[in-house]
């Protein structure tokens, strides 16, 4: 299916549990991807049957300029995917079985639902970070990531990474987000989850985050990378066991 922001035509999936009722309704987690990834991608899809066998509908959806959704990867920002999930969320309001509205997001989707939980901290009854890219805001002040640069202060028009390439609006957009006023701003339950041996966001980040969320329980998954390759059966059961709660 196609979900609207604007003019932008954003992928989606939505899938409901093997007990639906639209009498009854059930809560839905709306799940976010992260930087390069998409909506079908395998932790993506394991995290969407977990929630699915805990008794709620998902719905994922590909941000601009990823994988079957409009818009070119280099001209995406952080506020572009913001607007995007907001839609999906205007989305899921307008469908009258839904109970509950939950939010979950992997490395720069990650740190997209923590900026979307802060926005729409009414709508949101729970927040998931995985692997939350937590460190992109730094890393654009400080000139290492999307840039390795020891002149940040100059941005570039377009920038090269992991073979890609990336409008300078993406640093400018990222230098603007404070993490500390996100993560105050939304008092709900929050769910962290990373792997320590994770290639891409050091696992101490995320946890340095989990400390200032009001009510946030942490996990930590020993011997996992970034994207849960080796140990997706307990990232899936640790979403259960939290979203039946």
């Amino acid at each position: 299916m196609y979900i609207y922001d604007d003019r932008t035509r954003l992928s989606a999936v939505l899938e409901k549990p093997a007990d639906f009722d639209a009498a009854r309704g059930c809560p839905m987690l709306l799940i976010i991807h992260g930087f390069t990834g998409n909506k079908d991608e395998r932790h993506i899809r394991g995290v969407a049957q977990a929630a699915n066998e805990a008794g709620y509908a998902t719905l994922r959806v590909d941000m601009y300029g990823h994988g079957e959704s409009d818009g070119e990867f280099k001209d995406h920002t952080l506020l572009k995917w913001l607007s995007n999930a907001m839609a999906a969320m205007d989305y899921i309001r307008s469908l009258e079985w839904v109970s509950d509205i939950y939010i979950c997001g992997h490395s720069q989707g990650g740190l997209l639902v923590m900026m979307l939980a802060a926005v729409e901290r009414d709508s949101v009854k729970g927040l998931i970070s995985l692997s939350p890219g937590v460190i992109i805001p730094e890393g654009a002040i400080k000139g290492y990531f999307p840039m390795q640069t020891d002149t940040p202060e100059i941005i570039p028009e377009v920038c090269q990474v992991w073979g890609r390439e990336l409008c300078g609006n993406y640093i400018r957009v990222a230098k603007m987000i404070n993490l500390d006023e996100i993560i105050a701003a939304y008092r709900g339950p929050v769910l962290m989850v990373h792997g320590d041996s994770d290639e891409t966001v050091p696992f101490y980040r995320s946890r340095e985050a989990a400390e200032k969320y009001y009510n946030c329980k942490y996990v930590l998954i020993p011997g996992d990378s970034h994207c849960f390759d080796y140990h997706l059966d307990q990232l899936q059961t640790i979403i259960k066991q939290w979203l039946r709660q």
